[in-house]
This record gives C-alpha cells, sequence and structure tokens, in this order.
C-alpha cells in the first residue's frame, strides 16, 4: 500500500513513526513532511494546503490511502476532494469538520444534542459584543470562532479585559477572518483533558486520555500557545468518568452530526473541563491533537494504518483497540519570544546524544546540507515513556537536557497537576 500522509509538525512526525511500524506499507509520503519525517519516508514539496497540488501528486504516484493531518486542509475539503479522485482517505469531510473550524457551528451541535458545555453566545458584530460582555460581572472566555492555531482563547478574569480581547479578534482582526464572529463563554472551573476516539460515522473507539499544556508559562501563566507539552494517561480520568464522557458526550456528538446530515470519519477530540458537575466540552477539533499525538501513539499497541482503514471502512466494530500499560509525557522546545515573534535559523545541537527511551519529534526544524536548525515556535517535541509517569517524566528531561539551540526555552513542570 502507498500512503500519502500530509502535514508537516510534530504530529506528522509521530503519525509518520507510527505507521512505518505497519509492514503492510510499501511506500510512505509526507506532504510536506520535516527533517525527522525524512528518515521515515519520503518529503514531498507540496505545501498541505495546496490542495489541487496534493490530489495531482496522489494520482500521480497512485497513492492508495492517505492521512489528513492538520486541520486547515480539513477545513478545505481535502478528504472530499481526494474521495473524488478515486483515494481514500482517512478524516472527516468539509461539512464535518466544521466541528472545530466553526466554532458556532459545534455550540449548535452541542445544543442541539443536550451536549455539556458552557453557557455561550454568539456575535458578528463587534459593539452587539462589546454591549454583552460590559454587562457581565464575571469572568469570561472569548473564542475566534473560526481557526486560530490553538490561539483563539482569551481567558479574561475582569470583562473589561474581554471587551480588549473581542476587539483585537473582530475590530483589529489578529486572527483574520477567523475573527468575523466571536464566542462569549462563561468561564468553567476544574482540569482541562484530551479525549480523541477513532470514528468511522457511528461506532465510537477511545483511545488513552492526555492533558495538554497551553499556557506558556509554568504554573499554567500566560498566553495559550499550541500546547507546551502533554502526557498519557491523565490519572484524573477514572474508568467512570470515561464512560460518562463516552455516554454524554461522544455519542451524542457523534449521533448529533448523522442527524445533522454531515456524518463524522476519522479522529473525533473533544477537549473537555472536568468540573465539579462533571464533563463540559471547551472544544471539538476534526484531527489528532498535537502534542497530544506525541503522547498517546506511543502507547498504542495496535497498528495504526489498520484502524485508518476500519474508520474510513465503516469497521471499527471488527477491532480490538489495545494501549500498554505505560505512562508517555512530552515536552516542546519552542524558540524564544514564541507564541509572539521568534527568530528562525538556529543551530540545533545534541540530538545525537539522546538517551535510549526517548524520541525527538520534529515540529518546527529544517536541514540545511548537514546541519539543523530552528525554524517555527514550536521546534521540538521530546518524548519518553515509562512504567510510571515520573519516570517518563524524568527521561523526557534527561533527554531534554541534552539538546540546546539559542534561545530555546520550556516548560518545567509538564505533567504537574498529576506529580504534584
Amino acid at each position: 500500500m502507498n500512503v500519502l500522509l500530509v502535514g508537516g509538525g510534530g504530529r506528522e512526525h509521530a503519525i509518520a513513526w507510527k505507521l512505518r511500524q505497519s509492514k503492510k506499507m510499501a511506500r510512505l509520503y509526507i506532504a510536506p513532511g520535516n527533517p525527522g519525517t525524512a528518515k521515515i519516508g519520503t518529503n514531498v514539496d507540496i505545501s498541505d494546503t495546496d490542495l489541487d497540488g496534493i490530489v495531482q501528486f496522489a494520482r500521480n504516484q497512485q497513492i492508495d490511502f492517505a492521512v489528513i493531518g492538520p486541520e486547515d486542509p480539513l477545513s478545505a475539503g481535502l478528504v472530499d476532494r481526494l474521495a473524488a479522485a478515486g483515494i481514500r482517505a482517512f478524516g472527516p469531510s468539509k461539512e464535518a469538520a466544521q466541528l472545530e473550524a466553526d466554532k458556532s457551528f459545534a455550540k449548535h451541535i452541542m445544543r442541539a444534542n443536550s451536549i455539556p458545555t458552557a453557557e455561550s453566545r454568539v456575535f458578528s458584530d463587534y459593539e452587539d459584543a462589546k454591549a454583552y460582555i460590559a454587562s457581565r460581572d464575571e469572568p469570561v472566555v472569548i473564542k475566534a470562532s473560526g481557526l486560530a492555531k490553538g490561539k483563539g482563547v482569551f481567558v479574561c478574569e475582569d470583562p473589561a479585559d474581554g471587551i480588549l480581547a473581542a476587539e483585537k479578534i473582530m475590530v483589529n482582526r489578529i486572527f483574520g477572518s477567523a475573527g468575523a464572529k466571536i464566542i462569549v463563554e462563561d468561564k468553567l472551573l476544574g482540569q482541562e483533558v484530551s479525549i480523541l476516539a477513532f470514528v468511522d460515522g457511528r461506532n465510537i473507539y477511545v483511545m488513552e486520555s492526555a492533558q495538554d499544556h497551553k499556557p506558556i508559562g509554568e504554573g499554567d501563566t500566560g498566553p495559550n500557545t499550541g500546547g507546551m507539552g502533554a502526557y498519557s494517561p491523565a490519572p484524573i480520568v477514572t474508568d467512570a468518568l470515561m464512560d460518562q464522557i463516552i455516554r454524554e458526550i461522544l455519542v451524542p456528538t457523534v449521533d448529533g452530526m448523522n442527524r445533522n446530515d454531515t456524518p463524522y470519519k476519522g479522529v473525533l477530540y473533544a477537549g473537555l473541563m472536568i468540573t465539579q458537575g462533571g464533563p463540559r466540552v471547551l472544544e471539538y477539533n476534526a484531527r489528532f491533537g498535537d502534542p497530544e499525538t506525541q503522547v498517546i501513539l506511543p502507547l498504542l499497541e495496535n497498528r495504526l494504518g489498520e484502524l485508518f482503514n476500519a474508520s474510513v471502512d465503516g469497521a471499527l466494530s471488527g477491532c480490538d483497540i489495545r494501549f500498554a500499560r505505560k505512562s508517555a509525557i512530552t515536552v516542546v522546545m519552542a524558540s524564544g519570544g514564541y507564541p509572539g515573534n521568534y527568530e528562525k535559523g538556529r543551530p540545533i545541537a545534541g540530538l545525537d546524544a539522546i538517551p535510549d527511551g526517548a524520541i525527538v519529534f520534529h515540529a518546527g526544524t529544517e536541514r540545511r546540507g548537514d546541519e539543523l536548525y530552528t525554524a517555527g515556535g514550536r521546534v521540538l517535541n521530546v518524548m519518553a515513556t515509562g512504567s510510571t509517569l515520573a519516570e517518563a517524566r524524568d527521561a523526557a528531561y534527561e533527554a531534554v537536557g541534552r539538546i540546546s539551540f539559542e534561545g530555546a526555552f520550556f516548560r518545567k513542570d509538564i505533567g504537574h497537576r498529576a506529580l504534584g
């Protein structure tokens, strides 16, 4: 089987690494890939948003199966385009990907199917939003309705800060067209968890739980990022809580998408807040999370390609998904200045000194000759597994300590919610 993986970040490096464990794969292409994926398959110089180029390449190379990693090509309809060309692809259709691409659509699905979430209002006019936020005397959460690379959420303890956030999104358009509409939500209290599941249109197979660390600073302070680290499984997600999440959130979501005539296939990601009143949906993603993928897939014992195929074919009921009884943790090494302006082109050293048991997934790197350089805000995902989370953490940070580049920084408390 010839497989095309679309994307070029740490998530796609982890997917490629796991896919390569299948003996049924003839060739693996990654578009555009990165220096890490180049050691696993063949990188293709095509942007993940160049839908025409991807479809043409898939035809020319007789691709049997495609896997779409990032949200942008999914929301643009790449799965539909590939299907029209006779190429099977893993991921939701353009209509189904609205669960992530349009938060107002996601809120509609939640309201229509009694899925627990924060109370909210949707606004397309700044003055209306400003008046509503000004009438509040409780903390608010302001979200750009469209895709904003994980950075379109502002948690505001003072409603006055909420007005400023709404102005940045709707008037200053710091997230471009993604800020044409905003969601104003009540702030929920509790711990955040990430629940990912394979979905084949009706059947749901849940993966190990994970917890991401979105704020830039230790102790979960500062602005949100695309994720500074993650660990799996999350001890807060007990068997009883997982059963509740499946019953009250995942099943109603998949059923609701079918009733809405937007059936869902692919990975369904539910970002949840575990409140005193139970789990509440913060957001949906229409694909694998990043950096959650980098800690969930190393624990998966199944062959990933078989689960992908079963999801596309509506045949997950014939699968037995299994995860190792271990823990995994990943630490993101980022460029100085991230998530704001950051410099690129800094040489990276130490990757040849990584201890056994640790894996480095490339997120924002580029190769010039024999040398590796920084090329993004989130540069490397340093992952390790262990029989306990503490063991995995120690191994990951030992590996981090052997890598260096100018301006490098990372959070030193990944896993703190579980480890104290």
